[in-house]
């Protein structure tokens, strides 16, 4: 298994290489003049041209990306000129509420997904059946930004139940020592109920949007799955032999129906490491999503391209996760294959 997994690891070099060189020109397309925008509406020519060669966009294409590379290689990922700081700091210090919050919305939507998907399939036609239907099409229809939107007027400006969407932790309390950067975990490990309630209060609606929007391809999908499992000649086979329904549901069709419900996961964990980009700016989310959107609103190339480059890297990783996975839900599947 160790070799599957290297030889995973190494086809992906080609890919990752192939991010860098289209986000490197595409990054060079995007309209505006980065020194421009830092000299401001006041500086001169003189103080433009400064800058451009300082930030050595006088150069030609081939020579940044030769000096991008050489960076890259040395483990330098750039300085942000929006903020000062090097951008791979940038980039570890914000990608942990990134994950905290995809990993929770996603959690979210298989602990609800899943099983009303079962539900909805064994119980066809049914209400349940019916409001499978009915959450999944709202879950495709509504877009994130107006489901969060949504959620923070009903139930901070209306209601008042919720926390007002200001980042990770209410401005009046502490972050907890950092040992896994996630609030939740940190604080439960120094025994801070008062701050993993926060944390978890400020988590509630941001992660309830992004479990909405990838609810609805895990629930359909994991239906879809069960019927044509359940429809199979040896799951009348088991029935006949007198197994309970029990067994026969959880201990033999959902087994069987669970390989494509973890294709779809590991589809819909990418759509989430995309999709949190809108949500984070709705909830003001410290994440490399809001970092990235607000480098690219300013043309500040190095956290764009280290952003695009820390999703290819999940990605890698996330695929190389599903073909484990699969060897372990069924062994007939080979991380070979």
């Amino acid at each position: 298994m160790l070799t599957s997994i290297l030889k995973r690891l190494v086809g992906a070099i080609p890919n990752i290489i192939g991010v860098i060189v289209v986000t490197f020109l595409l990054t060079r397309a995007l309209p505006g003049d980065p020194a421009a925008f830092f000299a401001g509406p006041a500086g001169t020519a003189e103080a433009v041209e400064q800058i451009r060669e300082k930030l050595g966009l006088n150069r030609s294409l081939l020579v940044q990306f030769g000096l991008y590379l050489r960076d890259l290689a040395q483990g330098d990922w750039g300085v942000s000129l929006s903020t000062g700081q090097p951008v791979l700091n940038e980039l570890v210090t914000r990608l942990p509420a990134s994950l905290e919050l995809t990993l929770i919305g996603l959690l979210l939507a298989v602990v609800i997904a899943i099983p009303l998907g079962v539900l909805a399939a064994t119980r066809p036609d049914s209400w349940i059946d019916h409001l499978c239907r009915g959450i999944t099409t709202a879950g495709v229809s509504l877009p994130t930004f107006f489901t969060g939107m949504l959620l923070a007027y009903v139930f901070y400006f209306l209601l008042g139940w919720a926390p007002p969407p200001l980042g990770r932790l209410d401005p009046y309390l502490s972050a907890p020592p950092s040992v896994t950067h996630f609030y939740l975990i940190d604080s439960l490990l120094i025994g801070d109920l008062e701050v993993f309630w926060a944390a978890l209060r400020q988590l509630a609606l941001p992660s309830i949007t992004l479990a909405l929007f990838v609810l609805a391809p895990l629930a359909r999908m994991t239906r879809a799955s069960m019927l044509g499992v359940l429809s199979a000649d040896f799951i009348r086979t088991a029935r006949a032999s007198g197994l309970s329904s029990g067994t026969v549901i959880f201990g033999y069709a959902f087994r069987n129906a669970l390989l494509p419900v973890m294709t779809t996961l590991g589809m819909v964990f990418s759509f989430l490491l995309g999709s949190n980009v809108l949500v984070e700016k709705v909830f003001a989310w410290p994440g490399i999503g809001s970092f990235a959107i607000e480098a690219l609103v300013s043309s500040d190339y190095a956290p764009v391209q280290g952003f695009v480059l820390v999703m290819a890297l999940l990605y890698v990783l996330l695929n190389l996760t599903i073909d484990i996975a699969y060897g372990l839900i069924d062994p007939r599947v080979r991380l070979e294959g």
